[in-house]
């Protein structure tokens, strides 16, 4: 008799709790990123002068932002990062009977594409004309359902307001600061907790890795066989820390304005942005302070650094906004960032490098270039079928290795002509050994091209050579042979 009452009690309990609503909200909760700064960096993309209107439309209120914006952009809500474990519980409960609820301060077009894509909501409720959040969600809620009859699923302290007049709190990575507060005011039901604390995934999106193509900056130094000078090394240093700092806002602003694109890369959709371990709101604040940091750094420098580092700067945002759409002139510019760093070095010293020195960079970086993009075709093919990468077709393949791999043995025949016309003469005392430079440059450059023909080239070719066994022993090799000929 006591196991049918036990039975019978829980069965009313599962009944109580299904007849109530589960309210959810989006940004942070449902989903591990903010539709509107996500909304907003899209509009930007499309058009920078964007950026003039934008005050304007606030002035008229948040909720008039949130609708001029959405009526300009489209975002693909399927490749947004859904809190799985929280959209898995939503699933089992819809399952059950119960009531979901989509009550959001994101403007009602987007948020309506959302339900429409998970098709587990019976209403939505978001902005429209009112900024849909903290009291004005509470007070729209309570006169919807009543007072302590439904439960909430939130994720920040603009939620408590509406845990006061929720029956059920459910927490979405929350702080333990945040927890405490809601445990006051309501009964928490549960609490889903799975963004990355580690610092690692802070270093992951400054890309401090990627701090090693600026070692660039040490080739004039290095070619002018200067290297034991302390005060030019510390110039060259302050190079290295500028262009570093100056890199890491670049691939901050990268990653937030590639969301999209990002997120349909088989790797890149781990990036910190969009996988949704970062707030966009920390990487669209320590983007501009890098960059600040930069400059400051460069003051401590030539005037001609100054007008390298913002060259770079200016030709990376062109880059980022229009130049990576045009085919060819792509590869041409991310050559052209490779050699800016050479001639930064060569600012910061100051020794303008020679005009062999431009010559071989221009070929060997254009190279590099083409065999990144060739990369990702091959990538983008064999893991997701992909036909079309950044206006490249899968059909491009053959001529972009032929290109690629043309550069790169133009490159070892400008070496060849520097040699045999004297030139080196002047700076190696037993020069005939630099001549072993290129077969050397040969090997490398077809072992790169047929790396990449196999599919394992990293995203950055010149990560990649710094990473890779074999090319570090060819780095080395080259090394020496240059110091036995001097």
């Amino acid at each position: 008799m006591e196991e049918i009452l036990s039975v019978e009690k829980s069965r009313l309990s599962n009944q109580r709790e299904t007849s109530l609503p589960l309210v959810v909200d989006l940004d942070g909760t449902l989903v591990r990123t903010d539709l509107l700064v996500e909304s907003f960096l899209a509009l930007i993309k499309q058009n920078p002068l964007y950026l003039f209107l934008l005050p304007f439309w606030l002035l008229r209120g948040r909720a008039f932002l949130k609708q001029q914006i959405s009526q300009r952009v489209i975002l693909d809500v399927s490749l947004l990062p859904y809190h799985r474990e929280l959209l898995d519980h939503l699933k089992v409960q819809r399952a059950q009977g119960r009531r979901l609820v989509l009550a959001t301060g994101t403007d009602e077009r987007i948020a309506q594409q959302v339900a429409d894509h998970l098709q587990i909501f019976d209403r939505v409720l978001a902005s429209n004309g009112i900024n849909l959040s903290g009291q004005y969600k509470q007070s729209r809620l309570v006169t919807e359902f009543g007072e302590k009859r439904f439960d909430y699923a939130g994720n920040s302290r603009r939620d408590l307001a509406v845990w006061s007049s929720a029956r059920k709190a459910i927490l979405v990575n929350p702080t333990k600061n945040l927890s405490r507060t809601a445990a006051r005011v309501t009964e928490i039901e549960r609490v889903f907790n799975s963004r990355k604390r580690r610092l690692s995934v802070y270093l992951q999106a400054l890309r401090l890795h990627q701090w090693l193509k600026n070692l660039l900056v040490l080739v004039p130094l290095v070619m002018a066989h200067r290297f034991l000078e302390f005060d030019l090394l510390g110039k060259t240093f302050l190079a290295f820390l500028a262009f570093g700092l100056c890199a890491s806002s670049v691939y901050l602003a990268n990653d937030l304005l590639d969301l999209p694109s990002d997120r349909h890369h088989p790797r890149k959709r781990q990036r910190p942005f969009a996988a949704g371990e970062l707030s966009l709101f920390w990487g669209l604040g320590l983007a501009p302070f890098l960059l600040g940091l930069s400059l400051l750094v460069s003051l401590l420098l030539p005037l001609s650094f100054l007008g390298m580092l913002v060259t770079y700067y200016v030709l990376n945002l062109a880059y980022s906004f229009y130049l990576k759409r045009i085919v060819l002139l792509d590869v041409i510019a991310l050559a052209g960032l490779y050699t800016l760093r050479i001639m930064a070095g060569s600012a910061s010293i100051p020794i303008w490098p020679s005009s062999w020195l431009l010559a071989f960079s221009t070929f060997i970086f254009l190279s590099l270039a083409l065999v990144k993009r060739y990369a990702e075709l091959v990538t983008m093919e064999a893991e997701t079928g992909v036909v079309q990468v950044r206006g490249y077709q899968i059909l491009d393949k053959e001529l972009l290795a032929s290109l690629g791999s043309g550069s790169g043995y133009v490159a070892v025949l400008v070496l060849a002509i520097y040699i045999s016309s004297g030139v080196a003469e002047i700076h190696y005392t037993r020069h005939q050994l630099v001549w072993l430079l290129c077969p050397l440059l040969l090997y490398w450059i077809s072992y790169v091209w047929l790396i990449a023909h196999r599919g394992g080239m990293h995203d950055d070719p010149l990560v990649f050579t710094i990473r890779n066994r074999v090319s570090r022993i060819v780095l080395l090799l080259a090394a020496v042979v240059l110091l036995l000929a001097k």
